[in-house]
């Protein structure tokens, strides 16, 4: 039976009428203003399931899916429901299938937006409407669920049909190579035959990548998995055929567009169609546990000698500052020349300079414990944009908040990151200041297992890709200390939190992301 078969079919059995439509295309205008919010709610909310969160590749792929929500709303509330509209709906259930989401979360999905739907129907029809409207909308709901899941489960049939010929064209030896080489491993299992066309697949190169097994076999390595930077050396050792004790580096890049790397031990095959087998080893972890101990060393160093410094050189500055008022008043009472009162000024401010300077560095080296307490991001956020509108206007620049509709708690010392916030937007301001305008935007999102706060500009970037920024005394300002982003870094690192940067000309992010409060409220 064809689609528009089905779909008359299913229409007779649920009684969607002429008047079911013309009910609600008349109820269209009243609900409209509240798809944008429905849309963003409903993303929001699918940010907190991890399996529904994987399928998300970036903020912009969100962003397009929320458009797309908001314009199925209108054509359901349309009243137009003819071949075309429904041939719409069926690709639906096909793009859930290529991208991965479990079928069971299309019904949820439904379920959602139908008890939202539902209740503005109740707020926004005329009384009279309300009860016929939500019964239209319970039938035009179910007409469009049963469509997506028709062509969802067929769209799964050819995928699963698509893996067992593929399955079936194995021979027995290799099935049992397949599961002693590869499932039993940590390793990521690859094996390609002559064209580069991926035919061996494991399952940790499957929780690495992101990808089913089904969703590669017989596409090419180069292309679908590595990252464009390393491509050009994937290929040439594939087309140099010198397999045979080969070790490569490359970034692989998942399902969701993040970048891992990896280290292959590559070797060549004779098993079958197999030409060449990629072993490889997720080292990504490794190397930023690496990193965090190396800083944790420099910081213990640090620490110990910052206690020893700041005792030695704050006592000699106080007395040096004491004095200097001492001359500064003698000075004024024999009415001294300006120029030696300015340069009396000047030294004073110096040292007032070189004494914060040791409070940042002992600040740095030998931090005070955290104060945990679960706190809202959010309100986080509203406070410290706020605060930071004032400096912002003074330069000409913009200050804008891009909050969730759900509250994020996590568990943290609210003053301390409050002062990672502030000094990143003020890095921020100053960035776009030398230009006399532009905009810095204080984004929060829901991720599963935590709260990611980002701080964007659109000044000129970071002078280079691998500049140490977060180093202590690294500074690109000619009256910076080179502390203010190590701070930053260590307190974030302190939360058991994240920080990291990604910067061209015209758009720097930080991206900090804090572990969230499981399963508690704000006090």
């Amino acid at each position: 039976m064809g689609l528009k078969e089905r779909v008359a079919d299913l229409a007779r059995y649920v009684d969607f009428q002429a008047s079911d439509a013309a009910l609600l295309a008349r109820a269209r205008d009243a609900l409209a203003p509240d798809f944008a919010r429905i849309a963003r709610a409903f993303y929001d909310t699918a940010r907190e399931h991890e399996e529904a969160h994987a399928v998300f590749g970036s903020e912009e792929q969100i962003a397009r899916l929320q458009a797309s929500l908001q314009e199925w709303m209108r054509g359901l509330f349309g009243g137009v429901y003819d071949d075309a509209y429904f041939e719409r709906i069926a690709r639906v259930g096909e793009v859930h299938v290529r991208v991965g989401l479990p079928q069971r979360f299309v019904v949820t999905a439904m379920c959602c937006l139908r008890l939202e739907l539902v209740r503005l129907v109740g707020e926004r029809v005329a009384q009279a409407d309300v009860e016929p409207t939500r019964a239209a909308l319970h039938k035009a709901l179910d007409l469009e669920l049963a469509i997506i899941l028709d062509a969802y489960h067929e769209a799964d049939v050819a995928r699963l049909l698509r893996r067992d010929r593929a399955l079936q064209s194995e021979t027995l030896d290799l099935a049992q190579a397949y599961l002693a080489a590869t499932e039993l491993t940590h390793e990521l299992v690859i094996g390609l035959d002559a064209r580069g066309a991926i035919r061996i697949f494991n399952q940790r190169a499957e929780a690495v990548t992101g990808y089913g097994r089904d969703d590669v076999l017989g596409s090419d390595f180069a292309t679908t998995l590595v990252a464009d930077e390393s491509r050009d050396r994937v290929v040439a050792l594939l087309s140099s055929g010198a397999l045979g004790r080969a070790t490569l580096d490359t970034l692989l890049r998942t399902r969701t567009g993040k970048l891992r790397e990896v280290r292959w031990a590559v070797g060549l095959s004779e098993l079958g169609e197999i030409r060449a087998f990629f072993i490889g080893h997720d080292q990504t972890d490794e190397h930023v546990l690496a990193e965090r101990s190396r800083r944790a060393e420099k910081l213990a160093a640090v620490g110990t000698l910052a206690a020893g410094l700041a005792h030695e050189i704050r006592n000699p500055l106080n007395g040096a500052q004491l004095h200097l008022a001492f001359l500064e008043r003698a000075l004024t009472r024999q009415s001294a020349s300006r120029d030696l009162l300015d340069a009396v000024g000047v030294v004073g401010g110096e040292i007032k300079r070189l004494a914060s300077l040791v409070t940042d560095f002992l600040a740095f080296a030998r931090p005070s414990p955290l104060d945990r307490k679960p706190a809202s991001l959010g309100a986080l956020v509203d406070r410290v944009a706020s605060l930071a509108e004032a400096e912002a206007r003074r330069v000409n620049v913009g200050v804008e908040r891009d909050l969730p509709t759900r509250e994020v708690v996590a568990e943290i010392d609210a003053a301390k990151i409050e002062q990672v916030l502030l000094n990143l937007v003020r890095n921020a301001i100053e960035a776009c200041a030398p230009s006399g305008r532009g905009v810095v935007t204080l984004r929060l999102r829901r991720e599963p297992r935590s709260g990611l706060l980002e701080i964007e500009d659109d000044g000129p970037g970071i002078p280079g890709p691998h500049a140490p920024i977060f180093d202590a005394f690294y500074t690109t300002k000619p009256d910076g200390t080179g502390l203010g982003l190590a701070i930053t870094h260590r307190i974030v690192t302190d939360h058991d939190g994240t920080i990291e940067v990604d910067s061209r000309p015209g758009r720097t992010v930080f991206r900090v992301a804090l572990p969230l409060a499981a399963g508690r409220s704000v006090a």
